[in-house]
């Protein structure tokens, strides 16, 4: 068969379902072998799009997503996801195309080193040389981007092997199974968590895995021990739990710092090196247990006493199974922080005034969410605020990127969300830099009927690199900017659009959305101006009082 051919039934030999790009001049017999195929292509209208939405596909699914450029500017156009799907363990594989690699008409016209530029941002990155060749670098490609640390994968297929004939047979993927940890490593983490007086249970982005959440719930079940969640953790247990103490979305200062700065123990479950630190250990000091699927990557500030190797879910319910609750260990005070946290939060989400306060916005978004809907975030300060103040009461119910935290990939995310999830509500929250980044892709939206409501969080301005850019003493410049009319944007796609003038219409207003299913833009402008006051300021004086 067709060397293009034998690359689309491998890719179906992986149970792809969807290949998101843009196919160019050096895709055509890849696209014509897609064609007939049980893949459905989704054509987006950029790369980056594509590549986060492929990206994203994988964080919800597990599986491989799959995106296709053409060479040179098309592939250049996939570094950022490449990024994006490395740093944040997505599991994606990039395939690119090129110009015939055994004769050349054309110079060096569009060539540049695709596989050279990919290798610093991928975990594989190859040429296919040739047809023969296909089902073993597929197969090697689906491998590693879907084994512990997941990431990024790529496959250039120059137009000429696409177009050969080859004979080589197909590879069927291998059943693999994690190595556990060892029993000395189990025993040594019961014996730890039983001495400790005040433990604390962190969960990081590592541990939103299948499987994972339902051990770590029944841990925190049996032992009682409180939990604190990463950004990327969020929602692995359920944050209406009474022992969920919050999220350490900022730096320092907050109730949960107070916690972990209490804790004696910390059981570091998940902990991926590419998220802020959510604590600094000191010799001497508290005692930090890492539980992963790989040993920790040691620095000045991050040096755990014991490591647990090995599947995650597997190592928390064999501590589970063998820990015993202890009458000395000391949780009252965490229950303060819990208490404290609420109320805080809260407060805040009661304030009337308009433009919108960010605490109020995640406050109407949540309550016209159902448990399940799912709420992707594009990156900018009110990041911070959904990360503390929204509880997930599912895994990747929000999805929020605090690994590259690049712009432009909240629409595109919101997107494969609906995909893979039809029948839950998405809603993806952006703000107006952010959105116009990667705006096109609200016409791939409309063409595929997504029901997905869009909230643009309007300041006209790069709103959190101004707000840095006050608090560090440089004047207001180079920062502001003009918006379109972002109600008759979205209209011109196809979509409907919307705008609010009163804090308390927004949550109705997202209800109503909800019913009515097209693409809809809710514009909504956003006051900043309180930022340094609620973030630095009014937590810090409270959380101190603990």
């Amino acid at each position: 068969m067709k060397a293009s051919d034998l690359m689309v039934k491998a890719l179906e030999a992986e149970g792809v379902e969807y290949i998101f790009g843009i196919p160019g001049e050096e895709n055509l017999d890849l696209l014509e072998s897609l064609r007939d195929s049980s893949i459905k292509l989704i054509l987006t209208r950029h790369e980056q799009g594509a590549g986060f939405m492929a990206a994203t596909y994988g964080r919800l699914t597990g599986k491989v997503g799959v995106c296709l450029s053409t060479l040179g500017p098309g592939a250049t156009n996939l570094v950022t996801p490449a990024a994006y799907a490395q740093l944040g363990a997505m599991p994606i594989l990039m395939i690119t195309g090129q110009k015939p690699i055994k004769t050349s008409k054309q110079g060096r016209f569009q060539v540049i080193d695709v596989v050279d530029m990919m290798r610093p941002l991928t975990k594989y990155t190859t040429q296919v040389v040739s047809g023969d060749r296909i089902p073993s670098v597929v197969r090697e490609a689906f491998r590693l981007a879907s084994e512990e640390r997941p990431g990024a994968t790529h496959i250039e297929l120059p137009e000429d092997i696409a177009a050969e004939e080859t004979k080589a047979p197909l590879l069927s993927p291998s059943a693999v199974r994690r190595p556990i940890a060892e029993y000395k490593a189990i025993n040594a983490a019961v014996d730890m968590i039983e001495k400790a007086k005040s433990p604390v249970l962190l969960i990081g982005a590592g541990a939103n895995r299948k499987l994972t959440a339902k051990m770590l719930g029944q841990f925190v079940e049996k032992t009682g021990i409180p939990f604190i969640t990463t950004q990327m953790g969020k929602g692995v247990i359920d944050e209406s739990h009474q022992k969920f103490m919050g999220n350490t979305a900022l730096s320092s200062g907050d109730f949960v710092h107070r916690a972990i700065k209490r804790a004696d123990l910390i059981i570091n479950v998940g902990h991926d090196v590419v998220e802020k630190p959510p604590f600094f250990m000191e010799v001497g000091g508290q005692q930090v247990m890492h539980i992963n699927f790989e040993t920790a990557a040691v620095d000045p500030v991050y040096f755990p006493q014991l490591e647990v190797v090995g599947d995650i879910a597997n190592s928390i319910w064999q501590i589970k199974e063998a820990v015993q609750p202890q009458d000395h260990w000391k949780l009252d005070f965490y229950d303060d922080v819990h208490q404290a946290y609420f109320e805080h939060r809260c407060a805040a989400e009661k304030d009337d005034r308009f433009p919108i306060l960010p605490e109020r916005l995640v406050k109407e978004v949540r309550d016209a969410m159902p448990k399940d809907g799912i709420v992707t975030l594009d990156n900018g300060i009110y990041k911070i605020w959904f990360a503390r103040n929204y509880p997930a009461y599912y895994p990747n119910t929000l999805l929020l990127d605090n690994a590259l935290a690049t712009m432009g990939a909240g629409l595109p995310s919101a997107m494969a969300a609906k995909l893979v999830h039809p029948d839950k509500p998405v809603i993806t929250v952006c703000g107006d830099g952010g959105f116009m980044m990667n705006s096109q892709e609200v016409e791939t939206a409309v063409r595929l009927n997504l029901h997905i409501i869009i909230i643009i969080l309007r300041d006209d301005a790069y709103g959190m690199i101004k707000w840095k850019q006050s608090n560090m003493g440089f004047n207001n410049y180079g920062l502001d900017y003009n918006n379109p009319d972002f109600v008759k944007y979205v209209e011109s796609y196809g979509g409907m659009g919307h705008r609010i003038k009163a804090a308390n219409e927004l949550s109705p207003l997202i209800k109503q959305c909800l019913k009515e299913k097209t693409v809809h833009l809710i514009d909504v402008p956003v006051d900043y101006s309180l930022n340094d006051e609620t973030l630095n300021k009014k937590i810090r004086e409270l959380s101190a009082k603990l």
